[in-house]
């Protein structure tokens, strides 16, 4: 017995050094808007220990794309700089692998002095920022299942894999009211144009993310739906006044603020009912090269007024009139919107003199530094507003657990992103979205002849004609569709236009997968090229029986009304494309209702309801 005792304990052992071995996951916690007592006693601690310049430092966010950087490379150089000597609070990701993105932000936490607060766009999951993971279909299609369930399942698993992967804050979800069809930049990243729906969806998608630990951020108030201007671009503009705000734009942003939001972040839209402050633009010479766009693509206005980024109207509705006491972030001060009327040293202080508690991406930190260190200097702001807001940022992070980790494991990241529920839940959303506008000539499903000639008439505005209507196409050929694809984007030519016209001329069903999708920054956004236009109006002029499918903008029937034939996906995300592939075959039921309405066809809630095959 006492042998048997002896193996038994040399065994437990083994068995516990095994289990000591395996990586430890950090314990993530449901985030709260307002503080524990615990992160306030901390951060008043860490406040009256920092320097004046460690207080401001807290305040700015630097952008980072992040690629594999050697150490002794410039780039590398530069952000350690940032970290080390403007004491930067934060870090914002841009697109990057994601080994490579942890490890730089894992290299910089080591060498803050304070945690670094790392912030990301994943409106659409991980996949937005984070290459080879999965990324959600865009808001309108999630709105499109009509189930804010999805968005809050959406939330939750989002910031579950943004931990895993060193992300602390989301900013996301996109709460405008897109009631503007021309709208080049917000589109299908809204929920929609009615209200109370993105109100809905918006506070489902707040809720499931904090509870899983990220801090959710509500954006862009006051709203950027009922805009026509890409603020990446330029100022937009919406003149409008408080009664309509209050039943239109703040509708979500309210229901957001309810559900225990942490952050608001706050657009370059200019409000002249609101505040009517006339902003001029700054002379070519004092003007921040465009960063968002380029010079051919900024808009500059003779005159426009205060952004609400800078608006100390805009901040005391935010606090006083929705009772918002979280965490108010600016867009990024690199934006045209912005830098073609204020220098980045202006644009800090000023956005510090509206209420905004984070700094988000200058174009030039050094300078967003030194102009607020030199208005505290002059006594244009007081180290006592700096330190409000600092405090709400180091409070967040203690909250966050970054006090006691910082630094985020590796070697869990395979087993926590991509796994099989998010891209089960990608493709769950997906498939109840696809929405069937209109089908005159009933072409839905695809009930063809084996001998049938189908051409894919693809045409994108974005850079990828290599490859984007790869999956599309190769899961309707999974399915036993014979079919030939020619993809025309802007650079295509006279010859192949009309190659692709003598294409669809011959073929017994023309399908049309119109890439036409948001692109921030970019002249030719949410559209599709002249030439994939020509295409497409000659197979629509001839009768050919066409398929339009919209893999982005829902409005581009407006622009071909001649399609007997419209399915909408909302996005070129491959759940999208499969998703769509399997309703031509007949595999899925099609069951998506539009969000919003195609002024003067459809209203919103349309959407023809098609059982699968049997």
């Amino acid at each position: 017995m006492h042998k048997l005792n002896r193996y038994f304990s040399a065994f437990l052992i083994l068995v516990l050094l095994g289990l000591c071995a395996l990586p430890v996951t950090p314990q993530v916690r449901p985030f709260k808007r307002d503080p524990s007592s615990k992160a306030l006693k901390w951060a008043n601690d860490e406040l009256r220990k920092m320097s004046l310049e460690e207080k401001i430092g807290q305040l700015i966010s630097v952008g980072v794309n992040a690629t594999f950087l050697n150490q002794d490379s410039d780039a590398y150089r530069e952000l350690k700089r940032q970290i080390e000597v403007n004491k930067v609070g934060g870090i914002i990701l841009f697109r990057g692998p994601v080994y490579e993105s942890v490890i730089l932000v894992n290299r910089m936490q080591q060498l803050a002095r304070y945690p670094l607060l790392i912030s990301a766009d994943l409106e659409a999951g991980a996949g937005m920022r984070f290459e080879d993971t999965v990324n959600f279909p865009w808001n309108m299609a999630v709105a499109a299942t009509g189930n804010p369930e999805y968005a809050r399942r959406q939330g939750e698993a989002t910031a579950r894999e943004a931990r895993a992967l060193g992300v602390h804050q989301i900013f996301a979800p996109v709460v405008d009211v897109n009631n503007n069809a021309a709208n080049p930049v917000i589109n299908v990243r809204s929920y929609g144009e009615d209200p109370a729906d993105v109100a809905r969806f918006g506070a489902a998608f707040t809720e499931g993310a904090q509870e899983a630990g990220a801090i959710a951020t509500a954006k862009h108030f006051p709203g950027h739906g009922d805009t026509a201007v890409d603020s990446h671009r330029g100022l937009p503009e919406i003149n409008i006044d408080r009664e309509r705000l209050k039943t239109i734009e703040f509708v979500p942003f309210q229901a957001s603020v309810n559900a225990g939001v942490g952050a608001v972040m706050v657009g370059h839209i200019a409000l002249p009912k609101i505040d009517a402050t006339v902003v001029k633009p700054l002379p070519p010479n004092q003007r921040s090269a465009p960063t968002d766009t380029d010079e051919d693509g900024e808009i500059v206005a003779e005159e426009g007024t205060m952004p609400a980024t800078l608006s100390p109207v805009m901040g005391a509705i935010l606090r006083n009139d929705l009772k918002f006491t979280g965490m108010i972030v600016t867009d990024a001060l690199s934006m045209s919107g912005l830098t073609i009327y204020f220098t980045q040293e202006e644009a800090a202080v000023r956005a510090l003199e509206a209420g905004a508690d984070m700094l988000l991406k200058p174009t030039d930190v050094d300078a967003s530094f030194r102009g607020v260190l030199n208005a505290v200097k002059s006594g244009r702001i007081t180290e006592q507003r700096v330190e409000e807001s600092a405090r709400k940022i180091l409070a967040a992070k203690y909250d966050l657990g970054l006090v006691d980790q910082r630094v985020t494991p590796v070697d869990t990241i395979d087993r926590l992103v991509s796994s099989k529920d998010v891209r089960a839940l990608a493709t769950e959303i997906a498939e109840h979205a696809v929405t069937l506008v209109r089908d005159e000539d009933k072409l839905v499903p695809l009930n063809l002849k084996p001998e049938s000639k189908i051409f894919n008439l693809a045409v994108t505005n974005g850079d990828d004609r290599g490859w984007i209507a790869r999956g599309f196409a190769s899961r309707l050929k999974t399915g036993g569709l014979k079919m030939e694809t020619i993809v025309l984007d802007e650079r295509s030519t006279d010859k192949e236009v009309q190659k692709a016209i003598e294409k669809a001329q011959a073929a017994d069903v023309v399908l049309a997968s119109l890439y036409g999708r948001v692109r921030s920054g970019q002249k030719l956004s949410v559209g599709i090229p002249d030439t994939g236009a020509r295409a497409l109006s000659a197979a629509i002029a001839a009768k050919k029986p066409i398929v339009g499918i919209s893999f982005g903008n829902p409005y581009l029937l407006q622009s071909f009304p001649g399609l007997r034939t419209y399915i909408v996906a909302y996005g070129d995300m491959p759940s999208l494309q499969q998703a769509v592939a399997r309703a031509l075959l007949g595999e899925i039921d099609v069951v998506g209702k539009l969000p919003i309405s195609l002024p003067g066809l459809y209203p919103r809630g349309t959407g023809i309801q098609v059982k699968k095959n049997k």
